[in-house]
């Protein structure tokens, strides 16, 4: 089944398009404002609806992402809204001043940005960055005082992963990562349906996900930056479907790369499939590649 369409249930869910980019808006809380507000361990906590507190978001870095989907949602949060921003380049800062009323005292650049510990408007950093840049703001937004909620992939390597959790441990604060498939109605209706063995004993999952990337000299194609090409970027939400479908993990895995612009993708990975076999026998073929569109199924 397609992943960023309605399918049919055998119960009634909302009838959105569960788009990457369109998910902040459609479920309002995007496992961030409520979602802090419950202590959990650090997997994204659920949204308590008891909470009336609403959390101020600090966004650190002020790209694409940020500019057309998380603060234009934020401004249709219940739990959450825009408190504060952080980027290296002041008219992105007077612009963003002026659209949605942030006073002075709560924009940082990357040079003020520890200066955030004095500022109680502020509870959570968001932190949209390049991958490569995601341990470091983490850590120094834990020692702050702050919670931490970080883009996806949550680090290049599992020793930053380790280090971003310790520092939000030692700091008694909340981590979370934006990767939010399996809090999407969609998805959590086909682990449910996989659970109950609606269709009988699941045995095959075919997941895929990519697309035709554009600049060649964006961050995403650079190592120290990206930590890794389209797998890390897009192929992760074939990888996680598999995994929580099959509600196992992985005991073997085979995998091919394959590159029609060797210069182009220097650097990173362009397009990779892989096969995974689970404990219960269920097998998994997997794609993901920068190469070129239409692949987004599982």
């Amino acid at each position: 089944m397609v992943n960023d369409g309605p399918m049919q249930t055998p119960s009634p869910t909302p009838k959105a398009n569960p788009n990457r980019r369109k998910f902040i808006k459609q479920a309002g809380t995007l496992g961030a404002g409520a979602a802090l507000a419950s202590q959990s361990s650090l997997w994204l906590p659920r949204v308590q609806s008891q909470e009336t507190k609403r959390l101020g978001y600090a966004l650190v870095g002020l790209g694409g992402l940020s500019t057309h989907q998380i603060a234009p949602g934020l401004q249709k949060t219940q739990h959450s809204y825009l408190a504060g921003i952080v980027s290296g380049t002041p008219s992105k800062i007077k612009a963003w001043q002026a659209k949605y009323q942030i006073p002075e005292k709560n924009c940082y650049n990357y040079d003020t940005f520890d200066q955030i510990a004095d500022n109680p408007d502020i509870d959570v950093v968001y932190i949209v960055l390049p991958n490569g840049m995601h341990a470091e703001y983490t850590i120094r937004a834990a020692k702050a005082g702050k919670h931490v909620l970080c883009e996806k992939p949550m680090a290049n390597t599992a020793s930053d992963c380790m280090a971003m959790i310790e520092a939000c441990r030692d700091a008694g604060k909340e981590l979370a990562i934006g990767y939010r498939c399996q809090f999407e109605p969609h998805h959590q209706a086909c682990m449910q349906l996989a659970r109950d063995k609606t269709f009988g004993n699941l045995k095959v999952i075919d997941a895929g996900f990519g697309f035709k990337i554009g600049d060649p000299n964006q961050w995403r194609l650079k190592a120290d930056l990206a930590g890794g090409g389209a797998l890390m970027d897009v192929g992760i939400y074939a990888l996680q479907a598999c995994r929580y479908l099959a509600g196992e993990e992985p005991i073997e895995i085979s995998a091919q790369e394959t590159k029609t612009d060797p210069v182009k993708f220097a650097e990173v990975d362009e397009s990779i499939v892989w096969t995974m076999k689970f404990p219960s026998g269920v097998l998994a073929y997997c794609s993901t590649t920068y190469a070129f569109s239409g692949i987004n199924r599982f």
